[in-house]
């Protein structure tokens, strides 16, 4: 241990810049992360922090809420499927919304609405699940929204003018990581829905249903509720919530994207690391054939060396998780960002074993030394 840190503070400068290099990988790393997870919230938070175990699809639709249309002869078949306990109908679609408080502001932007059957608290089949300021909609014209858009005036006691038809809404509530298509969300009641739609197309009546909501009975899992459901019609097409979020049109391909990047920056941080260390090992080639040469011990040596590595890298991980952690707080382009403590914890292993493993490469150098190549003025590879 000794030689280690020894020979650590006589090159502040050659450790500092490894360290600094495997800070901004990890940063790099765990930002992307959040980044991955940002976007895929944005894009089906609504979904998956809904209380719904259970969402029903037309199969025209291709599992796109927007897309989907559910006649009353599916709901119907839904109804009468075994395991089958509440069923209560979702709508969804695109407005044109401004924001606004006591003073109305020109700025507008897509607004997604999501119309639940909401009960005398707000509370319902489809409703949000992570309130996190203010109530649900318990009566009309009432809304919560994503608390990622606050910034762009959606927050509590703001009202939200639906144009055309300057129908009002205000906001009561908001929640975590609900928002839809990365659009600014609110979640209403279902005559909150139905009187946006009248107010910005008074011919159009009342629209189907996008999904159905449901619930199963006493006894059936929701594995069990997706399969009956199914079987009752090849126009349905019943998801976990879960699934739901995961099967949404796009989401796999984002997932794929960035599994592609961290796996490129898994085999940078160990590449980094062996090469700096094998580097090393040659140019200090003589003075390890020396310590050889005067009775230290290989394992010594060797131990030393993966010292230093373990050191490194931990110090490495410590920098860019700490530069890591503030940015990690922000909204970036509406895409709220969070704390992934879980990818925290598995790159930092992941990466620990991969560094130390690629300099066991070095350590094979150390190993190789033949302590009679003092005397011959030899060294390491030669």
């Amino acid at each position: 241990m000794f030689l280690a840190l020894k020979e650590m503070s006589r090159a502040k400068a050659r450790f500092g810049l490894l360290i600094a290099a495997i800070a901004l990988l990890v940063f790099l790393i765990l930002f992307q992360q959040s980044i991955q997870s940002g976007l895929l919230t944005s894009f089906t938070g609504a979904i998956k922090n809904q209380s719904a175990p259970v969402l029903v699809y037309s199969v025209d639709g291709q599992r796109v809420l927007q897309a989907s249309i559910i006649t009353p002869q599916m709901d119907g078949l839904v109804r009468s499927a075994d395991g089958v306990g509440d069923v209560s109908p979702i709508w969804q679609g695109t407005f044109t919304g401004s924001p606004g408080g006591d003073t109305a502001t020109d700025e507008s932007f897509d607004t997604t609405l999501i119309g639940y059957e909401a009960g005398p608290d707000g509370e319902g089949l489809g409703a949000p699940t992570t309130l996190a300021e203010g109530r649900l909609p318990s009566g009309p014209f009432e809304a919560v929204a994503s608390a990622a858009d606050q910034e762009r005036g959606y927050a509590i006691g703001k009202t939200v003018r639906i144009v055309p038809g300057d129908l009002e809404i205000a906001i009561v509530g908001l929640a975590e990581n609900v928002q839809l298509n990365v659009s600014p969300t609110l979640f209403v009641s279902s005559e909150t829905y139905l009187a946006a739609v009248g107010a910005v197309n008074p011919d159009a009546g009342a629209p189907p249903p996008n999904v159905l909501a449901v619930d199963a009975a006493d006894g059936v899992s929701d594995g069990q509720l997706v399969e009956s459901i199914n079987d009752q019609s090849l126009e349905l097409d019943a998801l976990t919530r879960s699934d739901a979020a995961a099967k949404t049109p796009g989401v796999a391909q984002v997932q794929q994207s960035f599994t592609i990047i961290f796996l490129l920056y898994a085999l940078v941080v160990p590449c980094v690391t062996g090469l700096f260390f094998l580097i090393v090992t040659f140019q200090k080639a003589n003075a390890l054939t020396l310590l050889r040469a005067i009775g230290a011990p290989a394992r010594r040596l060797v131990s030393s060396l993966l010292l230093q590595a373990t050191i490194i890298i931990a110090a490495g991980l410590a920098i860019g998780i700490l530069f890591y952690l503030p940015v990690s707080q922000q909204t970036l382009g509406g895409v709220p960002l969070q704390f992934e403590g879980r990818a925290v914890v598995l790159w930092s292993l992941a990466l620990l074993v991969l560094g130390l493993g690629s300099s066991l490469f070095a350590a094979r150098r150390v190993l190789r030394i033949d302590p009679v190549e003092a005397t011959t003025g030899g060294g390491v590879g030669r």
